[in-house]
């Protein structure tokens, strides 16, 4: 498996001025990473045009001689206006494929939007959101890009939720971004979760978090509540609670030899994060003869 680091792991650095997205890729290639992805919203942080902006982003990471493996933006299929949405995500994917991006993730819903009338289940919406996911997936396709999503955002977090998206969209321009943290924001054990969805995985973001019972007040600044009412705190890849070793192994271990992205989140300082993320995920893959 490949070593890479998503510009996400600097939004704090990003916010507050320390370091643009251009000095973000640089901080990445000193520290001896070939690989980026791209966390790009609407609008640039310059106000410009998003395509300009990404396109010189992807410039200067190859560069300095790395590869720019995925393109990752928000989106949200649950919303009165679906076409609109589907649109909207398929510029981004313009903009990937001109940029030679392969993979783009997108997001699905996070949860059900202000009036909404219908019964607020997973089901009941499960499918407006896999006919807006395979539109997008087979535009991509026709753009040379492959489309996938993450475990991400509490309507579709589940492992089993995520199964029942893939089986209803049945396309095969989409896949998944295996999140190998995410599932604890559900109270999934995420080791078993991950094992569900192996044969669908096309990126996966290293992440960990420590885990608090429900059964005590909540911890304090920086902790967020589960599903079901326990706590969790991101932190640095390896040094958390969640089975970071054994997801990466039962990946190894299916066969795939993608990317792996450090997605840090923690309340540590950011490049002490990265960077000590960076080693355990080298450490992992090294004893798994990486």
């Amino acid at each position: 498996m490949k070593t890479c680091i998503s510009t996400w792991s600097f939004c704090k650095l990003l916010d507050e001025g320390v370091l643009d997205h251009f000095g973000v890729i640089g901080k990445i290639r000193e520290m001896g990473v070939n690989a980026v992805e791209l966390v790009l919203n609407d609008i640039p942080p310059d106000g410009g045009d998003p395509r300009d902006f990404a396109l010189r982003l992807t410039e200067h990471a190859r560069s300095l001689g790395m590869e720019v493996p995925i393109y990752t933006t928000g989106a949200n299929f649950c919303t009165p206006d679906v076409e609109k949405e589907i649109r909207r995500v398929e510029k981004h994917i313009d903009i990937a494929s001109e940029a030679g991006i392969p993979l783009l993730r997108h997001d699905i819903t996070r949860e059900f939007y202000e009036g909404y009338m219908g019964v607020p289940t997973f089901e009941a919406i499960l499918p407006e959101l896999a006919a807006a996911i395979r539109e997008v997936a087979e535009y991509a396709r026709s753009k040379g890009v492959t489309t996938c999503s993450e475990n991400h955002g509490s309507l579709v977090q589940d492992s089993d939720r995520m199964l029942r998206i893939f089986t209803a969209v049945n396309h095969p321009n989409y896949r998944y971004l295996c999140d190998i943290g995410n599932f604890g924001g559900v109270d999934e054990d995420c080791a078993v979760a991950v094992s569900k969805l192996l044969p669908f995985i096309s990126h996966v973001h290293a992440k960990d978090a420590f885990v608090r019972s429900g059964m005590w007040p909540a911890p304090g600044r920086g902790w967020l509540p589960t599903r079901a009412g326990n706590y969790r705190r991101a932190t640095i890849f390896g040094q958390g609670d969640q089975p970071a070793y054994q997801c990466l192994k039962i990946i190894h271990d299916s066969g795939y030899r993608g990317y792996v992205s450090i997605e840090f989140e923690g309340m540590e300082d950011v490049l002490l994060g990265v960077e000590i993320s960076l080693e355990n995920l080298n450490r992992y893959l090294a004893q798994m003869g990486e």
